[in-house]
């Protein structure tokens, strides 16, 4: 976009207007969505824990006193109150909010990779490449997310290393099915056409042209993606196929506090509140992202 502005001779200059474009379109929009920022706001708050998490948190996360802080309430020392072996409660979900966001953050990247390369190639050259790609992800996706989880974690073996893979291997197939869909209709477009007109390599065509104009949805998909990855690994923590003793993954404490419950039921309030919040934050802002950057969201 541009506009017309007289110089210091009255003479009428032409500048460009840098201030329009769809992504600084989308970022002003995004502003606008409180419920968005909100959620952002939340998502920064527990980013924030788990970069300073060690500086925070009062206790050692591993600290036991069995005998003389077993079980105790909510108080002033410990805000969350104690565990069965006597240790905190709030300085173990601090550090577990970095175990929660390592696992979502890094799972739905090596989702977002895998399947925008497979998608990517099924959609451009299609054929019976597409066919058998898109078989691979029917099959995926015909089974629970959970219940394929858990036959990963049951292969390789329960921790938190093997849950991250398993997080990412299911979903593998929903961005690559997202990714084809954008390239089936982004590689019939006249610049695609003129591209391979001059002799244009696939390669750069690609992930200079094809790639980066279907990443708005990527982005918001991720963005969800990360909330359900967190829910997965506290699952699989859960069910004692992720994180092991003594890490203080939230989904683990959870199980840890099920024999607890009726005399202790903080031990199991606070973990779950910050699965929650957490969760809640990324949908909020995925939520947002999608509005913004939606083009049938805008008026």
């Amino acid at each position: 976009m541009t506009q017309m502005v007289p110089n210091s001779t009255n003479e009428i200059v032409v500048q460009a207007d840098t201030s329009t474009g769809p992504w600084r379109d989308a970022w002003r929009s995004f502003r606008k969505n409180k419920v968005a920022l909100v959620g952002a706001g939340i998502v920064l708050f527990f980013i924030l824990l788990a970069i300073f998490g060690p500086f925070i948190a009062p206790q050692g996360i591993n600290e036991q006193s069995i005998k003389d802080h077993r079980l105790l309430p909510p108080s002033s020392e410990f805000w969350f109150g104690t565990d069965d072996l006597g240790r905190d409660i709030f300085s173990r979900v601090i550090h577990g909010a970095r175990i929660s966001l390592w696992v979502g953050f890094f799972s739905v990247i090596g989702s977002v990779i895998v399947g925008s390369i497979l998608g990517i190639i099924a959609g451009y050259y299609g054929k019976w490449i597409d066919m058998i790609i898109s078989r691979i992800f029917d099959i995926m996706l015909a089974f629970p997310s959970i219940l394929l989880a858990i036959a990963v974690v049951s292969v390789l073996g329960p921790s938190l290393q093997n849950a991250l893979i398993a997080i990412a291997v299911i979903n593998i197939p929903n961005f690559g099915r997202l990714i084809r869909s954008k390239v089936l209709s982004i590689k019939e477009e006249e610049y695609i056409t003129s591209a391979k007109a001059v002799g244009m390599m696939d390669f750069r065509i690609l992930f200079s042209h094809i790639l980066p104009n279907s990443m708005a949805p990527v982005i918001v998909a991720g963005t969800l993606a990360i909330a359900s990855a967190i829910i997965e690994a506290a699952a699989l923590g859960f069910l004692g196929l992720g994180a092991q003793a003594p890490q203080p993954e939230w989904g683990k404490m959870l199980a840890d506090a099920r024999v607890v419950l009726r005399n202790a039921p903080w031990a199991m309030v606070f973990p779950g509140l910050a699965i929650m919040l957490t969760v809640l934050g990324f949908n909020l802002m995925g939520d947002g992202l999608r509005d913004a950057l939606d083009p049938r969201m805008k008026n």
